[in-house]
């Protein structure tokens, strides 16, 4: 077992637990680096966020350090459920809820999930790439669960899973939405949806907390906090 860090989360795991390329981008530090960087503009002291697609639990890790904040996380691998467990435990993190399934707009229904060597590419979507395997999992009414827990930060990294959702579920309570855009899957169509979606709903883009793909939707505008302007992004 190695334990080596990342972000600045203690994550205790094997090179067979992971493929080689997860295992490369964990070690030098390029694994899931935007929103590692850029998740303290989305959630507060104090914010209750539900997390979608947890993966092995390092931005969940990250969300949790954060003081006073609450965390349910979900994510639909169980190979990657385990290894979350294990990474929030290592951390000593007592404000998280794992929870294994899948969060959708609507009634409960039944998904097909595909898992994928890389634990990062496993989704509802058939059409990503090769799979090794395929498991039926009945979905949680996002709606239903933001209300019950008081949810008033979503963040989420589902493959593709978002455009549905956003364009769907309500989402009552949410002030701020965190996500990572997948336009490899759905485009610039979906992105429009999933903006147009937002805007209906009351948000707007915050360029504050966005980079690149990793973007921010707000409703409520607090205060303005200006920085340097990133060479790359000059």
């Amino acid at each position: 077992m190695s334990l080596m860090t990342v972000h600045g989360v203690k994550v205790p795991l094997r090179p067979d637990d992971v493929s080689p390329v997860i295992w490369q981008a964990l070690d030098n530090e390029t694994y899931e680096a935007k929103e590692a960087k850029w998740i303290s503009k989305a959630v507060k002291p104090g914010d209750r966020v539900l997390e979608l697609g947890s993966g092995i639990g390092i931005i969940t890790s990250l969300i949790a350090q954060i003081p006073d904040v609450q965390v349910w996380a979900f994510e639909a691998n169980p190979a990657s459920v385990a290894l979350a467990k294990r990474v929030v435990g290592a951390n000593d993190l007592d404000n998280v809820v794992l929870l294994k399934g899948i969060l959708a707009a609507g009634p409960p229904r039944p998904f097909t999930f595909y898992l994928r060597k890389d634990l990062w590419m496993s989704s509802m979507d058939k059409d990503q790439g090769p799979y090794e395997g395929e498991m039926t999992i009945v979905s949680t009414d996002a709606d239903d669960f933001i209300v019950q827990h008081g949810a008033n930060v979503l963040v989420m990294d589902i493959e593709g899973a978002e455009r549905e959702l956003l364009q769907h579920a309500k989402l009552p309570g949410i002030e701020r939405v965190y996500l990572e855009l997948h336009d490899h899957l759905y485009g610039l169509e979906g992105i429009r949806d999933i903006t147009q979606a937002l805007a209906l709903k009351g948000y707007a883009y915050d360029p504050r907390g966005s980079r690149g793909p990793c973007v921010l939707f707000a409703k409520d505008d607090g205060p303005r906090e200006y920085e340097e302007v990133e060479p790359d992004a000059a």
